[in-house]
């Protein structure tokens, strides 16, 4: 009866401070659905491929986007048919485009001569996924030219009364006139471990600077030290400050060995500037930890604190393009997205290790004034708390 006693107890104990506690509740049972049905609100699906033809001027093929468009079913979205091929790769180059799919210029010709015709389809992505789709919508493509030019031959041999085609065509060329090379133009053409090696490093620094700075505070105040923080001469400002500079060292540290690993275990990339990669692995670091810090703040207990933590977590799964490229949701979730610190870090660590450049550069002043903005509401409300106590 004892034994019973005491664990009937502590079950009483912890029913009561969970009830104690209806933020924490809330966040438990409503957070994960929010998340979720934001994510089924603005999922869209993968959107087409975007293709530039390039039909040289000499070659009988149509030059009307929409013939290439029907062949090329629902994958691709044929926005312009042009004969400038060094045009079409600088769109490429931008990434305006997905593809650039340039036709040989006397397909019909060599055809007719039993040769088989060369369709150059150019991408530049580091994606492995995209690296597939593009090379599959490739042989689509070329199959739909070929059913094209077959179509033509047994048209016009139907007007000469004389089959097919000559007899001088082999029937494997009758079989397949054209035939696609797919060429990445990225850099690298990494493996799904070394694309997905720097997100996870991004996810990784964000998620342990919030956990390390949202439990702080909150176990501070509960062991009773905040009470001396309440009557000595320190300014929240001071703790703030302290914290994100020590945390921010060991975040900075991990960081270093977690890179390392990637390149000398996994084989990633390093084709960029280290300078620039500290620099946005640094804002992504900052930008984390005034977001744990927040948390930490108005955060009642160490549970609340962990389940916000990990809410965050999972909205960076969802949001960050970490599983699904940010392409796939609504306008609204992708501006919504930029919100999430880690989708920048992901985004600068692909690009900085896989392919050397940095595209949007934009994305630094979006972590440095997201980090700037929650640091100094956060010293709002640490402010408010401490004055109000002193009263």
């Amino acid at each position: 009866m004892k034994f019973l006693t005491r664990v009937a107890a502590f079950i009483g104990k912890e029913i009561i401070e969970v009830l104690r506690r209806p933020g924490a509740i809330a966040s438990l049972l409503f957070g994960p659905f929010v998340i979720m049905g934001f994510f089924g609100f603005g999922y869209v699906g993968r959107a087409p491929l975007t293709a530039i033809v390039v039909v040289p001027a000499a070659s009988q093929l149509p030059h009307d986007a929409g013939f290439y468009e029907r062949l090329g079913g629902n994958g691709i979205e044929i926005t312009e048919v042009t004969p400038d091929a060094e045009g079409a790769r600088t769109e490429l180059r931008r990434h305006v485009v997905d593809l650039v799919a340039i036709a040989p210029p006397d397909a019909e010709q060599r055809f007719n001569a039993g040769q088989q015709s060369v369709i150059e389809v150019d991408f530049d992505t580091l994606d492995p996924v995209q690296t597939a789709l593009a090379e599959s919508l490739a042989g689509q493509l070329s199959s739909a030219v070929n059913r094209s030019i077959i179509e033509q031959a047994v048209r016009l041999g139907q007007q000469q009364a004389a089959g097919i085609a000559p007899k001088t065509v082999p029937p494997e060329i009758v079989a397949a006139p054209t035939r696609a090379e797919a060429r990445n133009l990225a850099p690298t053409q990494p493996g799904l471990i070394t694309y997905y090696g720097p997100a996870v490093l991004a996810l990784i620094l964000q998620h342990m600077a919030m956990t390390l700075t949202a439990l702080s505070l909150v176990r501070e105040r509960l062991s009773g030290v905040v009470e001396i923080f309440r009557v000595a001469p320190v300014r929240a400002s001071e703790i703030l400050v302290g914290k994100m500079l020590a945390l921010g060292l060991l975040s900075a540290f991990v960081a270093a060995l977690i890179l390392g690993l990637l390149v000398a275990v996994f084989n990633v990339s390093f084709l960029g500037d280290g300078r620039l990669l500290a620099a946005g692995l640094g804002l992504l670091i900052f930008a984390s930890l005034a977001v744990g810090l927040l948390i930490s703040v108005v955060s009642d207990s160490e549970r609340q604190a962990v389940q916000l933590v990990m809410l965050a977590l999972l909205a960076s799964v969802f949001f960050s393009g970490f599983i699904l490229e940010l392409n796939q949701f609504s306008p609204i979730v992708q501006a919504a997205s930029n919100l999430v610190p880690v989708t920048h870090g992901i985004k600068m660590a692909q690009e900085l290790l896989l392919r050397g450049t940095l595209e949007e550069p934009w994305r630094y002043a979006v972590l440095a004034g997201e980090g700037a903005g929650v640091s100094i509401l956060s010293w709002l409300v640490l402010r408010r708390n401490l004055a109000t106590s002193r009263k």
